[in-house]
């Protein structure tokens, strides 16, 4: 694609990256075939090509963002489909996030909007003020057919049945190893912590089962992720920061092999702290954070070296239990890991499938099935019925994002990889599984969108 941004346009550096990633897009229309809004909407302005087309315009003509662009810059997941697909190497996700800041900055909302932006970016990412939300939440969620807009009504719809007591598990500590091979730093996040706390005390014991010392580092905190794909680069920033530093002083203290994530949304945030930071004081240490930082089923492969006695639990009629995997978008595309949490269930004996369409997104994409419920309800109706497909007994994912879309609408146990795992080596069932009630009102889906 050719660009015509100026000299001294291309002296800011996110500037010049959108220029590199304009400069490599070839008008081919690839990526479209991947893309869930696209595919939900068939809006060519809602898909990866016409949105380079709108962020090329606004940012070459460095103009201030009007409501057609927001509009649909705001449609879009991010889940980054489109990179999987893309022949030419379009780094897409480099390029949307300098938009979002570029509206951020330039782009006054309706009030209503600018309200509900902030309210979530001062709650999500604070576990005791998220788990106060939820609470509250649950008070009002009889009565949210009285709410006027379908973004509130959806807040409401995501308080669970019961949220979970604080684990002292996610507090600043380290835990010994069994057999010690490595040390690592755990990533305990922060709407995990309210949402889901049996993930990140799977993750502790199966870790340590298998070899590895965990710590957690004080001062690490949320990724910055939720902020970030706000254009609230600032605020981003500085959540990364804090992260930065805590795990650089366990680093340069004992030492750290991986710095493991177990919600994948926040791993492909942290693995490009590199890039954030890359013209800022921190950014050495940031590189480095991003080189050592590792999805748990990516450390995971590299303890499971030999055969475990596994304890596979059975499903129906004697056989190994049926798993439907749903893979994170943010992990088999932002990533790129694709086999390994396959791979770890199926070596523990699993039965493994996976749905149709299996590239496409969950609707979940941080706070999208808050903002957009209205597509999110769309793809997580297509999402769940592709699953349910499979007959599962159990579906596992490794996004605490996805598990919460899913898992409100499926007719079966939703659970972390970790905790299969870790069951299958001698930790206890899954309390998913464990207290889950065969057919029990779940979430209705939406009517499909024209």
């Amino acid at each position: 694609m050719q660009t015509t941004f100026t000299p001294e346009q291309l002296k800011d550096p996110a500037t010049a990256r959108s220029n590199e990633i304009l400069r490599a897009c070839v008008h081919c229309g690839f990526c479209t075939a991947t893309c869930p809004t696209y595919q939900v909407l068939g809006d060519e302005l809602d898909s990866p090509r016409g949105r380079i087309y709108l962020i090329k315009d606004m940012l070459e003509n460095d103009r201030p963002a009007d409501e057609k662009t927001v509009k649909h810059i705001d449609r879009c997941l991010s889940c980054l489909a489109c990179m999987t697909t893309c022949p030419s190497g379009v780094h897409y996700m480099h390029l949307v996030d300098h938009a979002r800041e570029h509206i951020e900055k330039t782009y006054k909302r309706p009030l209503f909007e600018r309200i509900l932006r902030w309210t979530l970016a001062q709650i999500l990412p604070y576990p005791m003020r998220f788990r106060l939300a939820l609470l509250g939440a649950k008070i009002g969620k009889p009565f949210a057919f009285l709410m006027p807009d379908a973004r509130l009504k959806a807040m409401l719809a995501m308080a669970p049945k019961t949220i979970p007591p604080v684990s002292r598990n996610d507090d600043p500590q380290t835990f010994p190893a069994v057999d010690k091979k490595m040390r690592v730093a755990l990533m305990t996040g922060c709407a995990q912590k309210a949402l889901n706390t049996d993930i990140n005390d799977a993750t502790i014991r199966l870790l340590t089962r298998l070899g590895a010392e965990v710590v957690v580092a004080k001062g690490a905190g949320c990724c910055g992720a939720l902020t970030h794909h706000m254009g609230k680069t600032e605020s981003s920033h500085a959540f990364a920061a804090r992260n930065i530093e805590a795990w650089t002083a366990e680093s340069e203290g004992e030492g750290l092999d991986a710095i493991v994530i177990n919600t994948s949304g926040c791993g492909t945030t942290v693995k490009d702290y590199g890039h954030m930071f890359r013209n800022e004081p921190l950014a050495e240490k940031a590189a480095k954070v991003s080189a050592l930082t590792k999805d748990v089923s990516e450390v995971l492969e590299q303890l499971l070296t030999r055969d475990l006695d596994f304890t596979t639990p059975q499903g129906d009629g004697g056989k190994p239990l049926h798993v439907a995997y749903h893979s994170a978008c943010s992990l088999q595309h932002g990533q790129q890991v694709k086999t390994a949490p396959k791979t770890l269930l199926k070596r523990a004996g699993f039965r493994v499938s996976e749905p149709r369409d299996a590239h496409l997104c969950c609707g979940s994409a941080g706070t999208y099935n808050l903002m957009q419920p209205e597509i999110s309800g769309e793809l997580k109706a297509r999402k769940v019925a592709t699953l349910e497909e499979r007959k599962p007994d159990v579906i596992a994912a490794g996004n605490i994002g996805c598990m919460m879309q899913i898992g409100s609408a499926a007719s079966v146990p939703m659970v972390h990889t970790v905790e299969l795992l870790d069951w299958a080596t001698g930790g206890p069932i899954p309390p998913a599984i464990a207290d889950f009630e065969p057919g029990a009102p779940r979430a209705t889906a939406p009517p499909r969108l024209r």
